[in-house]
This record gives C-alpha cells, structure tokens and sequence, in this order.
C-alpha cells in the first residue's frame, strides 16, 4: 500500500461515471419512447387525448411513489446488483409493450416500467457521492444527468425512423433489447471504489479527503435504529428541503412536457412531419445537454473560486429557471424556427437547473443519502404525473398554448422557491448517540 500511496492518483472514478451515463441514456429511452409512439399508439388503440395523458402520465405514478422505497433500497443493497436487476427486468417490461391491446394492459405496463426504474436517480446519486468528492461533485452529476439529453438528442431520429418503418411496435422491441445486454455489461464492470482493481490508494484518500463517502456503507450497517419513519418526518420539516422540492418539481415539469407532449405538440399542432419532427426535437435536447453542463462545470468552479456554496450551486439554478419561462414564446409565432429556438431556450433553462441534485449530497445526512435522494427525487417526480394529465385536459380541443403557459408558471413558481425558500446550503447531521435528533454543521 506504501508504494500505492507514492503514485500519482488514478482516474478509474470517471470510467464508472462512464457506466452511469449510459444507465441514464438507457433509462430515459425507456421513458420517452412512449411519447414518440403516442400518436400511433393514440390511433391503433382510439385513445383521447385525456386518456393519453394518463398513459403518459402512468410512469410517473409508481415512479414517484417508490422513490423512497428506492433510497432505502439503494442505501441497502450495492449499485452493481441492484443496477443490473434494474436494467434487465425493465427492459423486459419494454419488450412487453408489443403485446398491448388496450388501455389497460399499456397502463399497467407503464406502471410497471416506472416500478422497476425508481431505484436508479437514488442508485445515480449514491454512486457518484462514492465516487467523487464535494468540489467534483456537480460537473459529475452534470455528466451523468446529460446522458438523458445526449441519448435523446441524438437517437429522437432514430426512434421516429425506426417506428416509422417498424411501427410502434419495432420501437419497443429496439428499446427493450438495448437495456438487456446493458444490464449484463454493467454487471460486468461496475464496481465500487473499495471494490475496484482500477482505484489505487492516492485517488481513494484524493476522494475521501474531498468529501466522498465510500465507507459510509459500513455504518449504516451498524446502525439499523436509523430506519425508522421519524427520519423520513426530519427530511420533509425542513424549509430549505421544501425549497429545493418545489424547485425540482418546476424543473421535472419542464422536462415532462418534451419526454411526452413535445412529439405530439410538434407533429399534430405544428403538423410537422414524423421524420422532420424527430430531427427537429434533437435540438432542445441538445440544448439542455449544453445548459446542464455549462451549469455544472460552472458551479464547480464557482466552489473552486471560493465562493460560498449558497451561491454556487443556486445562482446557476435561479437563471436556469427564469430562462425556462421563455418556453410561453413559442405561443407567439408560428415561424418553425422561432418554435424550436423558444422551445430550446426553455430546455437549455431547464437543463441548467438539473444540477439541482448536487443538493442531496450537500444536505442530506451522511447515513441517509440515499433515502433524502428518495424523498428529493419523489416530490420532483410529481410532476411526471402531473404534467402529463394536466396537459392533456388543457389541449383536449387541439390548442397547445394553455400548455406552454402552465409550464413556464411552474418554471417562475420554481425560481421563486429558490430565491424564498432556499436560504444557506448545510448538512443534516443524525447524532449516532440520539438517532432523532437532528442537528445542522454550518458548510464551510
């Protein structure tokens, strides 16, 4: 180990953060291609447009509902099973899709792909809270959240060609079989920082000193008392945690509108071709990708500057969500590339915002990453329920404006929530001696 530790320190944390990006761009595949399918699938199955939005909105159901099911689950079992388990048996549950035959079966469906899906934010956040320390931490959750965009952005083509001439069905099918053999690689590769052949000692001390919590597994194993329900009422008391949840719930609204209404919007109010559409919806995902990274190397830098903390990581929110307000321009044109650059002004906004999950590291207790992840990403997952439903009683007479206009509300309410609610970023401190009594160590 001595001459482990005289060696310059390894990179074998952004080859696992490699790992991450690809669940993320797999994942989102599988959440999205339903809005691709929509309007095929809203024909083949004489759906309304209301019945649309709660098959949209399906996922979202037992997505947010297990989310802190999914903490806790992710704080108890190792990223490299759970993930696999994941990976294999939602995409499964993909294949499944070609054998609906109504609105029953393609809900329950959706359901069961947002069950099998909900461990993986808490799995994210867990994995990169291990493997980073503090000052590293937003640029890589940046990386890791921008694969949702990247995928997107660079197989929204491909998804409209393949169902194109494959159908609806073809589409699911592809999906499906790309998670399969994903689930198996990353069972191959992954591995924890104690458990890599790839990490020598430098970089291990390098992301301990740093703020990485690689061996807080071994206490949260030592101190099972920590689970009890009086810990999950500590995680929503807090003011600046409600902050951050409404935030989140402002951003996912955004992000909701173009995983599922944004085909539809373009295709049947816009009447644009399915194949144009498709090229042309790659560009506000690109969009986003750029706003999320731009944020996260921003606010890392910020940190490295030594700028408080407060407004590193929330200044670059706040403007992301003002930004995503310009989505209402869109109303006021119908020059297609104005839509596009209103659409993919808001998407930048709200990719900017996205590093809102650096919050989970920087305020949840050490021993209950996991679970604050959980009841994080629950209450902004609302929203994948929400928005959906809501958008499709707004656009049941075929006008889309209603929509834009509710979704940059939300984006206003969500900077707002920012600036009045989110006051000095500190850690939740459980005391191993008095496990429900909370107490709060000012971040330096």
């Amino acid at each position: 180990m001595e001459q482990l530790s005289s060696q310059k320190p390894t990179r074998a944390r952004y080859g696992m953060l490699a790992l991450v990006f690809v669940n993320v761009a797999i994942s989102y595949l599988d959440r999205t291609n339903i809005g691709v399918a929509a309007s095929a699938l809203g024909k083949d199955l004489h759906l309304s447009k209301i019945e649309l939005g709660y098959i949209l909105s399906a996922f979202g159901w037992a997505y947010a509902a297990l989310q802190i099911p999914g903490g806790l689950i992710a704080d108890r079992f190792g990223p490299r099973i759970l993930y696999a388990f994941c990976l294999i048996t939602w995409s499964l549950v993909t294949l499944a899709h070609v054998l609906v035959r109504g609105i029953a079966s393609l809900f329950f469906l959706r359901l069961a792909t947002g069950t099998l899906e909900a461990p993986s934010y808490p799995i994210n956040n867990r994995i990169v809270t291990s493997w980073f320390p503090d000052n590293e931490r937003a640029s890589a959750i940046a990386m890791y959240v921008s694969g949702q965009f990247i995928g997107l952005a660079f197989l929204s083509p491909v998804l409209a060609t393949v169902q194109y001439y494959a159908g609806w069905q073809g589409l699911f099918i592809g999906t499906g079989l790309v998670g399969l053999v994903w689930g198996i690689i990353w069972y191959l590769f992954y591995r924890d920082p104690l458990d890599s052949s790839n990490v020598n000692k430098a970089e291990l001390d390098y992301i301990e000193e740093g703020g990485g919590l690689f061996r807080v597994k071994d206490r949260t194993k030592a101190q099972t008392n920590l689970w009890r329900w009086s810990n999950v009422k500590h995680i929503f008391s807090s003011r600046t945690l409600w902050g951050v949840y409404i935030g989140q719930f402002a951003v996912n609204a955004t992000l909701w509108f173009f995983l599922t209404w944004f085909p539809t919007y373009l295709v049947e109010y816009r009447h644009l071709g399915f194949i144009k559409s498709g090229y042309l919806a790659s560009v506000p995902f690109l969009s986003a990708c750029a706003g999320l990274l731009i944020s996260g190397f921003l606010s890392d830098w910020l940190v490295k500057q030594g700028k408080s903390v407060s407004l590193a990581r929330k200044a670059p929110i706040i403007v992301g969500l003002l930004l995503s307000v310009s989505i209402i321009g869109a109303n006021y044109t119908n020059d297609t590339a104005l839509v596009i650059f209103f659409l993919s002004l808001a998407f930048f906004g709200s990719g900017m915002a996205l590093i809102s999950w650096v919050f989970v590291s920087i305020l949840s207790p050490k021993e209950l990453i996991g679970l604050t992840g959980g009841v994080f990403n629950f209450m902004g997952n609302l929203a994948s329920i929400v928005v959906p439903i809501v958008i499709g009683y707004l656009v049941q007479g075929g006008d889309f404006k209603p929509a834009l206009v509710f979704i940059g509300a939300l984006g206003m309410i969500g900077a707002c929530s920012y600036i009045f609610l989110v006051g000095k970023i500190e850690r939740v401190v459980i005391t191993p001696d008095i496990t429900n009594t909370l107490l709060v160590s000012d971040r330096k």
